[in-house]
């Protein structure tokens, strides 16, 4: 593809994004950075969270991952929805009942001081981590794909994206982003819906030659019963369900975009439609797996061992040029939905959890929020490099999956708060939310020799999360504590 077309491509896209962001930025303060003034409305919001969902990870794998285990990603799916549920039901109402612009000031009222600190320090820590890692591996699919060939080092293509990125998030931010969100799930769909009409137009197939050609596909087998099997149905719909319950609910930069709607009502309603609008955007993307698979099969092209590899390779390298233009909107589109979203996140979860600028505002203020929303895309920044540099995928996804246990604590801290009325020692949490994943990495590792063999997967969140609540049973006080 000719460079000025990606070039011109890339800062078109992110022109658009910088329009969005003049006019949402105007007469914007601190409350309109952290909560959209609580004036968004429902459906925008639905709308554009599923751009949000679906990120670039996703973008690339959910299609390449039909060659190995055909349709019953969508279990999971269901899970979804069912996580989704739990938060709209518990954890918004309560949200919304304490006004709150970070969800983690819930731990103080609940427990304390150092409650509160501790499951702040463990989102920045989990949420940089794992936001530098999607950038990181989407700027490398770019890279590799279209600016290598270009000579455009990877470390400036990631600084002028994240550069980009701080220039329409640093003066509205989730007003910005709720909006802007609404474009880049508009490409994405735009992105999955041309690839399919193109692979079909390829193919020579019409809609009902492909419902046909699924209907007795084997590789739209959705449902799997065998417990042993990894891809049980209710393994995944367990999996599914907590991971978006501690990935939505617990997660700043998700939660803050559903906190500005205007009403719990509202909230609740926009969530039920972002389901909706989840689960028919996975079953686009299965589809278009299928599509991909066929077309790689039938034209002799080999099936990549990494078959997140599938739907990068046929578009930038077997497609003509049309395709690969829509290839780049839509990762570009699912890879920058979600790193906007997280450094919004970021921003705002250290300048309320650890600066109070909850109910402050003053230009001294706001020129020190621009300068920590600056710092963490500078942070973020460094983190893509170190992967960079490492470039080892084991001690990488070990580094994620390492981050990842900072959401069993916060699981565990909201279970005992909401469901049980104890008070806690407070000053002890941050030690017992520091021990609950380090026993669970061990028993992570050795569960084989320790347990007769058994090996644990996802549901190691669980019991991390069942340690945090062990833990804070025998840190309890005598005197109870009123609901909140």
């Amino acid at each position: 593809m000719n460079p000025v077309i990606v070039i011109g491509i890339v800062l078109g896209y992110f022109f658009l994004l910088l329009i969005i962001s003049f006019f949402s930025a105007k007469t914007a303060d601190s409350k309109t950075f952290f909560t959209a003034n609580k004036q968004s409305p429902w459906y925008i919001v639905a709308y554009g969270m599923v751009g949000a969902s679906i990120s670039g990870i996703t973008y690339i794998s959910v299609p390449g991952e039909v060659c190995n285990s055909q349709w019953t990603y969508f279990q999971m799916v269901i899970g979804y929805v069912f996580g989704i549920a739990m938060t709209a039901i518990i954890l918004l109402p309560l949200y919304y009942r304490l006004n709150l612009v970070s969800i983690y000031s819930y731990l103080e009222t609940r427990f304390g001081f150092w409650s509160y600190k501790t499951g702040a320090a463990f989102f920045l820590l989990s949420q940089s981590v794992v936001a530098a890692f999607r950038l990181y591996l989407m700027a490398r699919v770019l890279q590799v794909g279209f600016f290598d060939g270009y000579g455009i080092p990877f470390e400036v293509t990631v600084f002028v994206t994240l550069a980009l990125i701080w220039l329409y998030t640093y003066r509205a931010g989730i007003k910005t982003i709720v909006y802007t969100d609404t474009l880049q799930t508009t490409f994405l769909l735009l992105a999955a819906i041309l690839s399919i009409l193109i692979l079909m137009n390829d193919l020579r197939w019409t809609v009902s030659d492909f419902f046909a050609f699924a209907r007795g596909n084997p590789d739209t087998k959705m449902f799997v019963w065998q417990w042993s099997s990894d891809r049980n149905f209710f393994k995944l719909l367990l999996t599914g369900a907590f991971l978006t319950l501690v990935t939505n609910g617990l997660d700043q930069s998700v939660m803050q975009k559903h906190l500005t709607c205007r009403t719990l009502k509202d909230a609740q309603k926009n969530m039920f439609w972002f389901c909706v609008l989840l689960a028919l955007t996975n079953l686009l993307f299965l589809g278009l797996g299928i599509l991909l698979r066929q077309f790689a099969l039938q034209n002799g092209i080999a099936i990549p061992p990494r078959t997140d590899d599938l739907y990068p390779l046929l578009a930038i390298h077997h497609f003509h040029a049309f395709a690969g233009i829509v290839f780049l909107l839509g990762i570009s589109a699912a890879a920058y939905s979600s790193a906007d979203s997280a450094l919004t996140g970021l921003t705002t979860s250290f300048c309320v959890d650890f600066l109070n600028y909850k109910d402050q505002e003053s230009e001294l203020l706001q020129r020190k929020r621009f300068l920590i929303h600056f710092s963490f895309s500078l942070l973020l920044y460094l983190i893509i490099v170190i992967f960079k540099i490492i470039n080892d995928e084991s001690v990488i996804n070990a580094f994620i999956r390492v981050s990842g246990y900072t959401y069993g604590p916060l699981l565990g801290l909201y279970a005992f708060g909401l469901f049980t009325q104890r008070r806690v020692h407070d000053r002890w949490v941050p030690l017992l939310c520091i021990l609950s994943p380090l026993i669970s990495i061990l028993l992570y590792f050795y569960s084989e020799t320790w347990l007769w063999g058994y090996k644990f997967g996802f549901e190691i969140l669980l019991v991390n999360s069942a340690f945090t609540f062990a833990g804070l049973f025998f840190l309890r006080e005598r005197k109870l504590h009123p609901r909140a």
